[in-house]
């Protein structure tokens, strides 16, 4: 139909001041209650839904006749309702058409609702991606995706402010080892030679920083064939990247600070932490929360007591790692230790071993009496390291060196979860920062790059000429809010001397550095400025504001679990005729042979 009755209101927008008007809504017809003698619809659209009433037998058969979810302009007075709804905008108004022409369908709906709108959520997560173009209707479902468009305009407002210049980089460019799969996109025009869409525009960002670029950044796409994770969807995302020139960790971390904080503080009621962030180092994040990316809202710390034992231990912690958590004024029962010593041995760990004090001081209850045959210094330096009051309460961990730090890390979470300690009306952040410049690779014993190998080493070359590769730290950062990593970032290495050195000790000479990242290790030969950056997911940013588990449910338009998009049917086969003109031969795989008869 290409004449319709147009809207002189959305359905979001009459009340009482509107009564005695005549109005036009155009929407969807959300749902009918059919009373008989009457029936009210409602009409909903992007802004919000108005009820309506049909009370004659003309106008009563056209509603009829019109399936839920179809598009209809509706013409008719604004009345004062009978019975006011206070829970909706339009709540104390309905309105009523005059006649049958003043219902009027624009678009019929054709099929069988694959579930209620209403309800999409409850239903398989395929199915909603199917026809995501009805999950979307639904307004829930809605709100994310405007909280994501309202998010990435406020990022670009604070960032412009502090004098950051929006630049795109390109999307189809050469495939480099950055850590994940790469999309690859072959070219018509230069046969057997394929493009590669971006893992991050790493190489780039770096590369405008030497062209003389102060200040840029850009709400970036980037795409990893990786699998997905409730916090990373599969295929693409986007990140706010930013990159400043003769800058240093602490000029980026005074940069995007205050857009982080104004961000989540313009779309949340939430308590936000106030800039500077706390910055903690790598390995103090390991030993007192177990992660390094630490849930602040926890306020449950971590303390290595393996040392105290040293003079005595009982019979299950010898020869151990030993972690201690305390909980002051502990007010549970021990039902509280039995189920969390199950969730131990659900972990892979031994036990959770307890005691507490009592009121007198008086170590009780647990392993007590194991305590108390240990020598004395043990119990007072229990009690001095945690700064035990009466009616505290200890968990112990005894486990090997390979499972301690990631089984603390969860009896940790398990126990703030379980005490309602986590404080869920709070956004807390913090840096983790002096992350280890290399590790070793658990397969090989090699020495590998442990973070960012483009990331500046602190000491620089000296450090890299002089020192134990596993005791090189590196200007490498990472952003945390909530327990969810958001960023990671460095200073980078912008140094060519430097460079190949860095790349030598993980095991690749200088033709691997000039052949894999030739346009950075070029410019870099021509005067390139102190750079550092930092990028933090956007996708991450909306699913923290938006208080999702699933990352899913802030993107449009996402793919599955298995990098499918079923709305689309992506990936699909594509013509011959394609596959020639790209110069492409599938390869298909073999069948199994069929097993010989005996």
């Amino acid at each position: 139909m290409s004449q319709f009755t147009k809207r002189t209101h959305t359905c979001g927008e009459l009340t009482a001041k509107q009564a005695g008007q005549t109005a036009t809504l155009n929407g969807w017809l959300d749902n009918v209650r059919d009373l008989g003698a009457m029936a009210f619809f409602v009409i909903r659209d992007f802004y919000g839904v108005t009820q309506a009433v049909a009370s004659t037998p003309a106008l009563l058969a056209k509603v009829r006749s019109i399936p839920i979810e179809s598009t209809i302009a509706v013409t008719g007075a604004v009345v004062p309702r009978e019975s006011p709804n206070p829970r909706l905008p339009t709540g104390e108004i309905e309105l009523i058409p005059g006649d049958p022409d003043d219902i009027e369908p624009l678009s019929l709906c054709l099929e069988q609702l694959p579930f209620d709108i209403s309800q999409s959520r409850d239903s398989r997560e395929d199915l909603r991606l199917k026809y995501r173009f009805l999950d979307l209707r639904n307004p829930v479902n809605q709100s994310k995706i405007v909280l994501r468009s309202r998010v990435i305009d406020s990022i670009r407002r604070h960032m412009r402010s502090q004098g950051f210049l929006e630049i795109q980089t390109p999307i189809l460019t050469n495939s480099s080892p950055e850590g994940a799969r790469d999309y690859i996109v072959p070219s018509r025009v230069h046969p057997g030679k394929f493009y590669a869409l971006p893992q991050a525009p790493q190489q780039y960002k770096q590369l405008l920083m030497v062209s003389g670029f102060d200040r840029y950044f850009q709400i970036a796409p980037c795409f990893r064939d990786e699998d997905a994770r409730a916090d990373r969807s599969p295929g693409e995302f986007y990140q706010l990247d930013m990159e400043m020139a003769f800058a240093g960790q602490e000029d980026v971390f005074a940069a995007i600070e205050p857009v982080l904080y104004e961000v989540f503080r313009e779309n949340t009621a939430f308590d936000v932490t106030l800039p500077p962030f706390p910055r903690i180092p790598y390995a103090k994040a390991l030993s007192k929360y177990g992660s390094d990316k630490p849930d602040l809202r926890n306020p449950l710390i971590i303390e290595d007591v393996t040392a105290l034992f040293a003079d005595g231990a009982p019979p299950f912690f010898q020869g151990r790692q030993i972690r201690a958590i305390a909980v002051d004024r502990f007010t549970k029962t021990r039902k509280f230790f039995d189920t969390l010593g199950a969730y131990v041995k659900e972990q892979g760990g031994s036990n959770a071993y307890w005691f507490r004090l009592d009121d007198s001081g008086a170590v009780s209850g647990g392993i007590a009496n194991a305590l108390l045959a240990c020598p004395q210094s043990v119990r007072a330096g229990l009690i001095s390291m945690l700064g035990l009051q009466p009616g505290a309460a200890v968990v112990l961990l005894a486990e090997d060196k390979e499972t301690i730090t990631r089984l603390s890390a969860v009896v940790r979470s398990e126990m703030g979860r379980q005490l309602g300690l986590i404080k869920e009306d709070q956004f807390k952040f913090c840096w983790i920062v002096d992350f280890p410049m290399y590790e070793k690779d658990e397969e090989t014993g090699a020495i590998a790059f442990g973070h960012n190998p483009f990331s500046m080493p602190q000491g620089g070359l000296e450090a890299l000429n002089t020192k134990d590769p596993l005791d090189i730290l590196a200007y490498q950062y990472d952003i945390v809010c909530n327990g969810v990593e958001l960023s990671s970032g460095a200073v980078r290495n912008y140094d060519p001397a430097t460079m190949v050195k860095a790349f030598e000790i993980a095991g690749y000479g200088q033709e691997v550095v000039a052949s894999k990242f030739p346009a950075l290790y070029n410019a870099f030969r021509y005067g390139a400025p102190p750079h550092a950056g930092v990028a933090p997911g956007v996708d991450r940013i909306v699913m923290l504001l938006a208080g999702e588990p699933n990352i899913r449910e802030v993107i449009a338009f996402p793919m599955n679990k298995s990098a499918q998009e079923p709305m689309m049917g992506s990936p699909a086969e594509v013509t011959e005729k394609q596959l020639r003109e790209t110069h492409i031969q599938l390869r298909r795989a073999e069948p199994a042979p069929l097993a010989q008869p005996t």
